[in-house]
């Protein structure tokens, strides 16, 4: 920014201060505040006073993104085939696209970053400091900020933005994407409406998210469901939802609330059904006796397959503490999970659902057995030889499930 954008700039702060306008959340009043500022330049250039701007409506952009935006990230931010954007230091800000990365031009100051920092934490509730020198927090337009304060990262502060680009709302979505084949997108969609125990598998960036999404429009409306994350993400529009996430510890080190809490309250709430964004720890255990209990849910999951998904979801429950036992826990995840649908990114960016598992109840050698029921093949998902042991739970909402899977390739 030249010195001449910049005092500008300021003048349009001190109309924001002195009107009293909220740039956060009147970003018209801000925008109309600095054309004022813009036109009035453009008079006083017209006597030599200043010099003319060569393109005002750019510099009117660029005063309102340092005003009520986020300076010269906001271009990336309203970019829709922008999906990430992160800071490893002020001179070098990349972007992703499609999956895949690039450098962009954009060049900041150690100052700037921080005052960024500051700008986008002001609204979260949430916090940056020596003390708590992490921090993951939700941007106004639903964004996920994660900041490493300088000292953990070496040299200057990382940040990264993960943008949610909702492309796809319902499973058939996922089918115009690609990522879905129409055949299996029917069945997990009956599986949903079965209450069927899902969880969604992948890596990072993957597509788990948006899958949980489309998974959670499947819910039938008349239900209950309750999510549970540690910074809000999900977006599903369920017309009853109650959505909670995690709340920091405070300066003196009291009053945070942890995901694990937030299962336990959740189960307080007459839930039909809940989702957790991504189960990380021991709060898997509390998600698994609720499935056990029979109350219908979703989860997410970092894993590279879908057996290696149940894998950790029998290991983080023993997080919990020394009295919880693979023993115990084995059987129960074997007994609680019906399905694992595990999505992944492709070199080119592209996502896709890889697999569709079901679990079949038996565990060997310490191992949850599970069997495909869609496996992709040559850029298709085919029909595998697995199919739901839950049969009865089909039944139950009216729905056949050798009519979704094919009669003739059902596998008794």
């Amino acid at each position: 920014m030249n010195q001449s954008t910049s005092a500008l700039t300021d003048r349009v702060r001190d109309l924001v201060r002195e009107r009293r306008i909220d740039p956060r959340t009147d970003t018209e009043s801000v925008r109309r505040a600095a054309a004022e500022v813009i036109a009035e330049h453009d008079t006083r250039s017209l006597t030599g006073a200043v010099r003319p701007l060569d393109e005002p409506d750019l510099v009117i952009g660029h005063i309102v993104a340092n005003v009520s935006g986020f300076g010269p990230l906001q271009p990336y931010l309203d970019d829709e085939t922008v999906e990430e954007i992160w800071i490893n230091e002020p001179s070098r800000v990349f972007v992703a696209r499609a999956g895949r990365h690039e450098l962009t031009p954009v060049i900041l100051t150690v100052e700037q970053v921080r005052e960024l920092v500051e700008r986008m934490l002001s609204s979260s509730g949430r916090r940056l400091d020596i003390s708590q020198p992490f921090v993951d927090a939700m941007l106004p337009g639903g964004h996920r900020l994660h900041v490493v304060l300088d000292g953990i990262s070496r040299g200057f502060a990382a940040v990264n933005i993960r943008k949610f680009v909702a492309r796809a709302h319902t499973l058939d979505d996922l089918v115009t994407l690609g990522t879905l084949d129409q055949q299996a997108a029917a069945f997990l969609d009956a599986s949903v409406r079965a209450g069927l125990n899902i969880v969604v598998s992948g890596g990072t960036q993957a597509g788990k998210t948006t899958l949980l999404n489309c998974l959670a429009a499947s819910i039938p409306g008349f239900q209950r469901l309750i999510s549970v994350e540690e910074v809000f993400e999900l977006q599903c529009g369920h017309p009853d939802w109650v959505a909670m996430q995690t709340r920091q510890e405070g300066l003196e080190g009291t009053g945070g609330i942890d995901l694990r809490t937030l299962v336990k309250e959740a189960l307080r709430m007459r839930p039909s059904r809940i989702i957790v964004g991504e189960v990380r720890a021991a709060e898997c255990l509390d998600l698994l006796l609720a499935f056990n209990a029979g109350l219908p849910g979703m989860a997410s999951i970092h894993a590279n397959s879908a057996k290696q998904a149940l894998v950790k979801m029998c290991t983080l429950p023993l997080l919990a503490g020394e009295n919880i036992g693979s023993r115990f826990v084995v059987p129960t995840v074997a007994s609680s999970i019906d399905l694992v649908v595990h999505t992944g990114i492709d070199p080119d960016g592209s996502r896709a659902v890889r697999e569709i598992a079901t679990v079949t109840g038996r565990v060997e050698n310490g191992l949850i057995e599970s069997e495909p029921v869609f496996v992709r093949r040559s850029g298709r998902l085919e029909r595998g030889h697995g199919a739901p042991l839950r049969r009865d739970a089909y039944e139950l909402v009216g729905i056949d499930l050798d009519e979704i899977l094919g009669v003739g390739r059902w596998v008794h």
